[in-house]
């Protein structure tokens, strides 16, 4: 009996094809825009951890100063310095890396092609702690750290504005008032979340860039990798302590330096991203509502032109139940192809979107079910009336009805 009722809703859909594509275009515009706006902002929260990961795993980062927050007071903070670097390493459990750094920003030249980026002085723990790479050459060793020697490691990017195809390890540039040496080149990291060029950068160490860059023993911020196995929450509370004891912070006094840890940051950000997405999907969910209205309006009409129909129906012998029924499913049909269409084309302008910005396509299932079943319960609630309407006429009356 149900497939026989499917059938005759099919073909009533069929009949006045125009009509009912037009009656569920709230549904299609509705169900698309949810979908899409859902999946970009899983792509868009990947692309966020994605991008947070690249900048090293389970980081912290210890500046001086105070943080760039509203309400926080601007004031003057010394720097960190090596001693601080191995306080850390010496009294705090659970850190792999403790890795000190300090940047200038300077032309490096090699013959005559310059080139503005940024020096940093660090150590070779640099790399594992902040996720880079060597594509040739080698690190820095213990022994040129600590005699500061003036050898360098370029970014990708540097490595191909000032030697343009040369081959790099064992060539001599100038970087800001030195000469170095080139001992590698690591791999290319593309841009960091903020759009910053991650290969645009000079390594070299952390004694040599202080004695002959900086003029100066100043160290932040400094890099912490904490162990997958330890809070990176509870390191962060232990450094914070450190430091305020070893900069002689009174209690209740506002520290002069701030934590930073990429996994909080991570999730804040990922947290917008999910609010904006779930009230963009709402605002674009009203559509379903209009659509909803679009069926019922004209599934009344519907009826009024079907009234004989409905009349020789009843007069055959259906019931008032099986003609409910009839209206309910064709109203339940015209919707839930509204979800299909609207399903592929949200899926199909997220997968333009996410690609065109640069973001996985993270389609879920969940979300396609939902917006399927949910176009299929619009036409059930708002197909109610018009169905309890045909349902209820007098068989007689409506055999008269012109």
């Amino acid at each position: 009996m149900f497939w026989n009722t499917l059938l005759m809703s099919l073909r009533a859909i069929q009949r006045n094809a125009l009509r009912s594509f037009l009656t569920i275009l709230g549904i299609v515009i509705g169900v698309a825009a949810v979908v899409a706006l859902l999946t970009i902002g899983e792509g868009a929260k990947a692309q966020v951890t994605k991008d947070i990961s690249a900048l090293g795993k389970n980081l912290l980062s210890l500046h001086s100063g105070v943080s760039h927050r509203p309400g926080a007071s601007l004031m003057s903070a010394r720097a960190f310095n090596l001693a601080d670097v191995d306080a850390i390493r010496r009294d705090i459990d659970g850190i792999d890396h403790v890795v000190p750094s300090a940047s200038a920003r300077s032309l490096v030249v090699n013959s005559n092609v310059n080139w503005s980026t940024t020096i940093t002085g660090t150590t070779a723990d640099f790399l594992p702690c902040r996720g880079y790479k060597l594509e040739k050459g080698r690190v820095f060793s213990t022994a040129e750290e600590a005699s500061g020697n003036l050898v360098c490691l370029l970014g990708a990017t540097v490595s191909k504005e000032i030697l343009d195809g040369d081959e790099p390890v064992g060539q001599r540039i100038r970087a800001g008032r030195v000469s170095c040496l080139v001992i590698g080149v690591l791999e290319a990291k593309g841009q960091a979340a903020m759009g910053q060029d991650q290969d645009d950068l000079v390594l070299m160490p952390i004694r040599a860039f202080q004695r002959r860059v900086a003029g100066n023993d100043d160290v932040s911020p400094i890099y912490l990798n904490v162990s997958d196995s330890w809070s990176s929450t509870a390191i962060k509370s232990s450094v914070e302590s450190l430091m305020r004891e070893r900069r002689g912070i009174l209690p209740g006094a506002e520290d002069d330096f701030h934590v930073r840890d990429m996994q909080e940051i991570a999730s804040l950000v990922q947290g917008s991203a999910s609010v904006l997405t779930a009230l963009l999907s709402a605002i674009a969910a009203v559509s379903l509502l209009v659509g909803g209205i679009g069926i019922m309006n004209i599934m009344l009409v519907s009826v009024t032109e079907r009234t004989r129909e409905i009349g020789v129906r009843l007069a055959i012998g259906a019931t008032s139940a099986e003609v409910m029924q009839q209206f309910l499913v064709e109203a339940s049909v015209l919707s839930g192809l509204g979800g299909v269409i609207g399903l592929g084309l949200g899926l199909g302008g997220a997968a333009l979107a996410t690609r065109g910005m640069g973001m996985p396509f993270l389609p879920s299932p969940l979300v396609a079910t939902a917006a399927f079943v949910f176009s299929v319960m619009v036409g059930i609630v708002f197909g109610f009336l018009p169905a309890r309407r045909a349902a209820g006429l007098n068989p007689i009356e409506a055999l008269r009805h012109e």
